[in-house]
């Protein structure tokens, strides 16, 4: 399990993650970050399993975070005061703990959080969208900058994202490429998945964008897309996603 640790005070935050492995070894803490500012950075360009969220960070209340950037996972957050409790489940929170936390109370959280992903197998964000009654929030546009200009592309302009000389980048239908400031495993996490599915290590594509399938060796699907791709090969949907894409389709 990837977490990420959202918490000012850094003894605070060492001990947490102290905690975590004693609660569970695997657990693996990406990153520790005390700030609004450095935490809406990161989350645009990574994202965690869990997050560990402190209310009330070094510039101000964390609730802030949400209105900056989009956040499909799970929260439980950590704090000594107990008025926000109610707002914190109106965001993504599955649990709420109290300062000093105790070591019983972590673990619970964990479990818990082990045991919705478990017996449901569901995507978090679709989840959370559900118990707050709402559409999940997905991305309609990305701005680009080139230059000094920006320019809108509208998500329904967009075929594909695809990874080049380790940068990411979209293209449109008409064949224009820009460069993206996410990662694609952020885009999975922030694009529809009923509209875009990731099919290997470098593309994530646009249902629309597919002229053509093809039947390929070892149960693959070899996909032609529009506009068309230089390297054929980059577009085959790769063995341990194969299955999903053929449910993705009849969805």
């Amino acid at each position: 399990m990837n977490v990420l640790i959202i918490e000012d005070e850094n003894l605070a935050a060492d001990k947490l993650e102290q905690m975590l492995k004693e609660v569970n070894p695997s657990i693996h803490v990406l990153a520790k970050i005390g700030s609004i500012k450095e935490s809406v950075k990161w989350l645009f360009q990574h994202t965690a399993d869990v997050i560990f969220l402190d209310i009330q960070l070094s510039d101000g209340i964390s609730f802030s975070i949400f209105e900056q950037v989009t956040i499909n996972t799970p929260i439980i957050f950590t704090t000594a005061y107990d008025q926000y409790a109610i707002k914190a489940f109106q965001v993504n929170s599955i649990s709420y703990l109290l300062k000093p936390i105790r070591k019983t109370d972590l673990a619970d959280s964990i479990k818990k959080y082990q045991t919705l992903k478990s017996a449901f197998s569901i995507d978090f964000d679709m989840l959370l969208a559900n118990i707050q009654g709402r559409e999940p929030d997905f991305k309609k546009r990305f701005l680009i900058q080139i230059g000094e200009k920006i320019r809108k592309i509208e998500v329904s302009e967009i075929a594909y994202f695809y990874i080049l000389d380790k940068g990411v980048y979209l293209r449109t239908y008409q064949g224009n490429n820009y460069p993206v400031e996410f990662t694609l495993d952020k885009l999975e996490t922030i694009l529809n998945p009923h509209v875009f599915f990731r099919i290997n290590r470098k593309y994530i594509v646009n249902m629309e964008s597919i002229a053509n399938m093809i039947a390929y060796s070892r149960s693959r699907v070899k996909l032609e897309l529009k506009p068309k791709v230089e390297d054929a090969d980059d577009t085959i949907v790769s063995i341990d996603r194969s299955a999903d894409f053929k449910k993705w389709l009849n969805s």
